[in-house]
């Protein structure tokens, strides 16, 4: 029957309508990046969750990092956390798989055929069909993952808990499964692998009582009608719980983490209340519906749309939640701490990707969280005496190059971030300044790191001499002159590589002279023979982001290094060696935007009077490395960083020195971008004829008024108001050409 409704009733309907015509999450597809080398998962989590609970397909192999690879066919498991566009498998743990009939070789690993056509997935939610019949969706909150799961007519609807699971890097060493009534089991996992301690504990609860469970710990099985008995220890335990079929077709599963016990884990199930699922999916969509009106764009162009929410969401999945809702955690050494004042601790910290673009861009669109971010690499550092360099599970895996903890917490304290004491960041930077591993006390000794000390000479002295820079950059703002001195002197050992006859960053010996043969190709995917890290020497040297000017005085001046980074972007696209990285990869000439030491390198232009090379490169990269399809990203996601690049540069923007505090210009690709900041303003970037025939920027206005400069400041950024772009087809060889205008000069 029909029925009339009020005026009040066709508005709210007509709102409701037009917010899911216009939702962000429409735009947003977490399959960008399952393909080629991006190592994303597509499954679903809410911002920064302990849980992603997401499909694994089964299988061992570098594409296979996140768990699920886009050309795979098989699903092996639902697991509840991974990691999100790294080069390294870990994590994968609590794995559960939707079976029609309990296997009769409980330790068989099953893996179900699915067709992608019968899977779909948006933030917060994830569906597939898989062939055997089964329909599963999953959602999550930020500590306890949902399963629903409908099982095909004639069926013996069966849930396997499977410990034993795992790939690539992680194996189990201790398991347990405890069967506390007919619909509540708890346990824990203990596992090794790239991180090599880690405890994850689990409660899980069934929407529909268990009749039957069948236990197995790695070497036998056996069956349990008494729901209140316990099954023990084993290095890979799993219970396969079988249900009623002639009542339940439709089955549902909360499965909570914690790190700190399974008393703990039963706590968090609360976070999901009843079986409403569809209410789940709906908080978590609202979640990720806030987050992306955090940086909003305008533009026709539904692609562009969709690659850059897609970036912004996959800016917003690491690091990682840790802690329990009551602030405890337990850390790699086993004891169990609590975060001061409530704060929550995280984890998945891939520094030597993030500090480029993602953590400064966390400055503008993580109000709430960034605070405790920042005092949970230092909680780190109370825990282990250094400043994380790549924390796992808070486990150190010493993983990449540098310390750039340090640019992070610099950048934050410039920027005068709240809740952070920057004297404890500041003592905490000394410790990694003045450590006594990872190549240090050579590279104080030489003014860089001898190449016969350690590998990476070139990569790690480059490096160290930025992260240098930073501590420099924070003792002049609390006033200690003398380390001033010391770290600004450190930070000008980059020039010690610098070989004139080349016009390349090489390595050197002890003895100071450079290594033969040299070749500007090579590149050595093995860290202690590499001289130039996951990449080679066209690609990283032009990291001096600190220098940029001083570079160019080293290549006779602007036009040198002009003539030079012209070459890096026409050189062949080839690399030499027989164990050359896999990382290097999105080529341009040389330039290779599928890793993450390229990343600054076309703004350098803006440098030297060549604001317009900066803004065809740009261009060129954005329509040429991100693409809306699996296979979107040019290389390995890395944890937000491939996507922060393409959301500050959409936007027409980049810190090239992240902690400068200075947003280099680029070519605006959106019509307008609008940053909502965290002091309630909102800075508005606008384009006046922006098209793709028209990528080079014209003239700048700043709130109404003529702006010359090719940069602006984070405190001009975060006054609010408007910066316009007028676009043109050809170069405005004018604009940014005196030096007054370029960043990183003293002004």
């Amino acid at each position: 029957m029909l029925k009339r409704l009020s005026i009040s009733g066709i508005l709210s309907l007509l709102c409701v309508l037009s917010w899911a015509q216009d939702s962000l999450i429409s735009y947003v597809d977490p399959f960008i990046g399952t393909g080629g080398h991006g190592h994303t998962f597509p499954g679903a989590t809410v911002p920064f969750g302990m849980v992603q609970l997401s499909p694994d397909n089964g299988r061992e192999g570098w594409d296979w990092c996140s768990g699920y690879h886009y050309t795979d066919s098989l699903i092996a498991g639902f697991s509840h956390m991974h990691l999100s566009g790294t080069g390294i498998g870990d994590w994968l743990d609590i794995s559960v798989m939707p079976l029609v009939e309990p296997l009769a070789d409980t330790a068989k690993t099953l893996k179900v055929p699915f067709k992608h056509a019968n899977e779909s997935a948006s933030p917060g939610y994830y569906r597939v069909i898989l062939d055997n019949g089964i329909h599963a969706e999953l959602t999550a909150s930020s500590r306890c993952g949902l399963h629903r799961y409908t099982f095909p007519q004639g069926s013996t609807p069966t849930v396997r808990v499977d410990l034993a699971f795992h790939m690539n890097w992680d194996s189990p060493t201790e398991t347990h499964i405890s069967v506390l009534n007919d619909s509540t089991i708890i346990g824990y996992r203990y596992s090794t692998g790239w991180a090599e301690t880690q405890r994850v504990y689990f409660a899980a609860r069934t929407s529909a009582p268990i009749y039957k469970t069948i236990l197995h710990d790695g070497e036998s099985a056996s069956d349990m009608t008494d729901m209140a008995e316990t099954y023990d220890n084993g290095s890979g335990v799993s219970a396969q719980l079988l249900f009623d079929s002639t009542a339940n077709r439709t089955i549902q599963l909360k499965v909570a983490l914690s790190t700190t016990s399974y008393q703990k884990a039963l706590i968090a199930l609360g976070e999901v209340q009843g079986w409403d699922f569809d209410n789940v999916r709906k908080a978590a969509e609202n979640q990720w519906e806030m987050e992306l009106k955090k940086v909003q764009i305008t533009t026709a162009d539904k692609k562009l749309k969709r690659i850059f929410y897609t970036a912004l969401y996959h800016t917003a999945i690491a690091p990682t939640l840790y802690s329990d809702a009551d602030s405890e955690y337990q850390n790699a050494k086993g004891d169990i701490r609590s975060m001061a004042d409530g704060a929550s601790r995280y984890t998945l910290f891939s520094l030597w990707d993030t500090f480029r673009a993602l953590k400064p861009l966390f400055t503008l669109t993580q109000p709430e969280k960034y605070t405790d971010m920042l005092n949970s690499m230092l909680a780190f550092h109370d825990e282990n005496g250094l400043l994380p360099v790549w924390d796992l599970s808070t486990w150190e895996t010493n993983t990449m190059t540098g310390y750039h903890a340090i640019p992070v917490l610099a950048d934050a304290i410039l920027k005068d971030w709240p809740g952070l004491d920057a004297e404890r960041a500041y003592q905490a930077m000394l410790k990694s300044a003045y450590q006594d591993i990872r190549g240090v006390p050579d590279y104080i000794e030489y003014g860089y790191l001898p190449q016969d000390k350690a590998g990476g000479s070139v990569t790690i002295t480059l490096e160290y001499a930025f992260d240098d820079w930073c501590i420099a950059q924070v003792a002049k703002k609390l006033g200690k002159t003398a380390d001033h001195a010391t770290f600004m002197n450190r930070a000008k050992s980059y020039a010690n590589l610098f070989d004139a006859q080349t016009g390349f960053m090489r390595a050197k010996n002890s003895d100071g002279l450079f290594v033969e043969p040299f070749d500007p190709f090579w590149s050595e995917h093995d860290f202690d023979k590499s001289q130039y890290i996951e990449g080679n020497a066209w690609q990283h040297s032009f990291f001096v982001p600190h220098d940029v000017h001083g570079l160019a005085a080293h290549y006779g001046g602007t036009e040198g290094l002009s003539r030079k980074l012209d070459e890096l972007f026409t050189a062949p696209s080839e690399m030499h060696g027989e164990n050359i990285s896999p990382d290097a990869s999105g080529f341009i000439g040389q330039y290779a935007h599928g890793n993450e030491p390229s990343h600054h390198i076309a703004y350098l232009y803006n440098f030297i009077g060549e604001a317009w090379k900066t803004q065809e490169r740009v261009r060129q990269i954005v329509d040429s490395m991100y693409h809306d399809g699996p296979d979107g990203y040019a290389g390995n996601e890395d944890a937000g960083q491939m996507s922060a690049w393409a959301v500050w540069s959409i936007a027409g923007l980049y810190p090239v020195n992240p902690a400068s505090g200075e947003y280099i210009f680029g070519s605006p690709i959106a019509d307008e971008t609008n940053f909502m900041l965290p002091n309630g303003r909102e800075f508005t970037i606008r384009t006046v004829n922006n098209d793709e025939r028209n990528p080079y920027i014209q003239s700048v206005t700043l709130n109404g008024k003529p702006y010359e400069n090719t940069y602006i400041r984070h405190d001009e950024l975060c006054n609010g108001g408007e910066l316009v772009f007028r676009m043109g087809p050809k170069p405005n060889k004018r604009f940014g050409r005196k030096a007054e205008s370029w960043p990183g000069m003293e002004h």
